[in-house]
């Protein structure tokens, strides 16, 4: 069910981990420090450090937050991908999907919203909150 394959460079950084199993069903809340594919049936939650791939066979039904995806598979949730997400010709999204730059190749299918993350809210989020935000939450107490 659970292997490593590193395979170049499939995500930004660190190897592939892999779940998969025809009949494997996952639920939960599942923190992922590298990136991961998926062939099995997933819910709950997901977050990924690096790229989230969802293969053919794959179904998740989570709310997600990742660096990058690549959806082959079936996806139902919520997205948010600080980096780019691509539905390929064999991927089907229904959900919202809050990244920086959206992908979908000609048979690919997508039902939701979609909200463009800039630059700056990136670098922001990264970086923790100003000292103008400091002294907001200082006053609010």
């Amino acid at each position: 069910m659970f292997g490593k394959r590193n395979s170049g460079s499939p995500g930004r950084e660190g190897p592939l981990l892999t779940v998969m199993g025809e009949t494997a069903r996952l639920e939960g809340k599942f923190n992922i420090a590298d990136s991961i594919q998926i062939e099995c049936e997933v819910a709950g939650e997901i977050n990924v450090e690096g790229k989230l791939v969802i293969g053919e066979k794959g179904v998740v039904r989570a709310d997600a937050h990742t660096a990058d995806a690549l959806i082959m598979g079936r996806y139902e949730g919520n997205m948010v991908a600080t980096g780019n997400v691509e539905i390929t010709s064999t991927g089907r999204v229904s959900g919202n999907i809050e990244t920086d730059s959206l992908v979908i190749s000609q048979g690919g299918f997508f039902n939701g919203n979609v909200i463009k993350i800039q630059r700056a809210e990136i670098a922001a989020e990264r970086r923790g909150p100003s000292l103008l935000d400091q002294k907001q939450v200082a006053v609010k107490r």
